[in-house]
């Protein structure tokens, strides 16, 4: 049997915490591994703590009390990471979505997703994919296909990198893209940790952001 996504909850309305963590016990091989109310009180338990698991996601909500997810997302990624950070909000301004996708978000789903979306989400994200809102990811798209090419990378990407860089943009996840290419999974996480280093991105989200305002995609 597969090890469960261990989720970490960044969630203030206790409510909606209870709605995503009856979600997530609903689910197969998804565990809710803790759940906080502020960006704060999580940070200083992992600090001073460490969490007896390693979550794989964190569901991290902007609008918090004290700190915002935004503020939060770099000490996320400093403490745990290995995790992934996907962003669960009302919010659909365009700054909250590209500065959370630029500070190393790899999801950025709204409050009105479906149950099923956010699992699926969680999978996605944990599988090294990326999760965006449908109506974010055309959000996403329609402005990097507006915006004149503006950053070269500093280094060139390969043939085989630029055909890999294409299907994350397409939202394929590395055991499709392997599939795709025929090619191995650590062939695929190899390529794509050489795009990250050579776009200086952290994750998928800003790597095809990237590519769109650089011209490659």
């Amino acid at each position: 049997m597969n090890t469960p996504i261990q989720v970490l909850l960044v969630e203030d309305h206790a409510g909606y915490r209870e709605v995503i963590s009856r979600t997530i016990q609903a689910a197969d091989q998804v565990e809710l591994l803790k759940q906080f109310g502020t960006a704060e009180i999580a940070l200083r338990e992992i600090q001073c703590v460490g969490p007896q698991k390693t979550p794989d996601v964190i569901l991290l909500d902007l609008n918090l009390p004290g700190m915002s997810g935004i503020e939060a997302i770099p000490w996320f990624k400093k403490y745990l990471p290995e995790a992934n950070v996907i962003i669960l909000t009302q919010s659909d301004q365009e700054q909250d979505v590209l500065d959370a996708i630029a500070l190393g978000a790899s999801g950025y789903l709204l409050k009105s997703s479906t149950a099923k979306q956010v699992i699926e989400g969680i999978q996605i994200v944990a599988g090294g994919g990326a999760s965006l809102d449908p109506s974010v990811a055309k959000f996403i798209l329609k402005t990097m296909q507006q915006r004149q090419p503006d950053e070269e990378p500093k280094k060139e990407l390969s043939g085989r990198e630029l055909e890999i860089l294409a299907l994350l943009g397409d939202g394929l996840v590395k055991k499709e893209i392997a599939e795709q290419l025929g090619i191995s999974v650590t062939t695929v996480a190899y390529h794509i940790k050489h795009i990250y280093q050579k776009l200086e991105v952290q994750n998928a989200p800003s790597a095809v952001a990237k590519g769109y305002r650089s011209g490659l995609l």
